[in-house]
């Protein structure tokens, strides 16, 4: 049996509340076949029972993988990533805040021959509801003006819900060790290589059950350096990629 076109990272840490919902989303919204790394920190974390059993009630598409590199979001998809030979992978957390109605589309662009298609909030249709104030303002001032003042071809380049060629990923090399970095590094990575990138409008909601992870002083560091890293010079455009599927 062939393995499906798509792939879906999902980092948890105690997301048991969420993670029937999630997963009723994801069956609901998208069609195009897929299969999901749920990747999780530490064999206590409580989303593997509530996952357990959605896999025993006859859930095949579910795989359960341990992060290789230690405690944290990161790393969590790294190793998800990492655990991807080839073809499209989105990310996506775990708190319900992404919506799935969109992945289908992002994976149309993706055949299209695009390297990486990001879910904007800032553009034209997208929309962010509620989270902290800092956050909201730091990551919207960083997407628009990585946009209009280098050109990157996203308003959004922090958002984490995004979704990757698996090759470009291991071509780009992650480096990121903090927070939620790694989705900017591989946007601005890809910006400078001249790897094609697409966005769409989606809409992010404010997660209601759990304790969000985000750390905007201890990360705002790892997040200004790749925000200055992506005023490098930049390599002309590659050619678009031909897919099947």
């Amino acid at each position: 049996m062939s393995n499906p076109p798509l792939t879906i990272v999902i980092p948890v840490y105690n997301e048991g509340a969420n993670f029937r919902a999630l997963w009723g989303e994801l069956a609901s919204g998208i069609t195009t076949p897929f299969a999901a790394l749920v990747v999780y920190d530490f064999d206590g974390d409580n989303t593997l029972p509530v996952a357990g059993e959605v896999i025993a009630g006859g859930e095949t598409r579910i795989k359960l993988v341990k992060n290789a590199y230690g405690r944290g979001v990161t790393n969590a998809i790294k190793t998800g990533l990492e655990a991807v030979d080839s073809g499209p992978v989105l990310v996506t957390m775990a708190d319900l805040s992404d919506d799935m109605t969109q992945v289908d589309q992002m994976y149309e662009l993706y055949r299209q021959g695009f390297d990486l298609v990001c879910g904007s909030r800032y553009m034209k249709g997208g929309k962010l509801i509620g989270g902290p104030f800092l956050k909201q303002l730091m990551s919207r001032m960083s997407g628009l003006t990585l946009h209009y003042l280098r050109g990157v071809p996203t308003h959004d380049a922090t958002n984490s819900f995004k979704l990757y060629d698996a090759a470009m990923v291991r071509e780009l090399r992650v480096e990121s060790v903090a927070g939620f970095e790694l989705g900017l590094e591989l946007t601005v990575k890809a910006f400078l290589q001249g790897y094609r990138i697409a966005e769409l409008p989606s809409v992010w909601r404010d997660r209601t059950a759990g304790t969000s992870r985000f750390r905007v002083l201890h990360w705002l560091p790892h997040y200004l350096k790749w925000y200055f890293y992506a005023f490098r010079p930049k390599r002309a455009a590659r050619n678009p990629a031909t897919r099947e599927g």
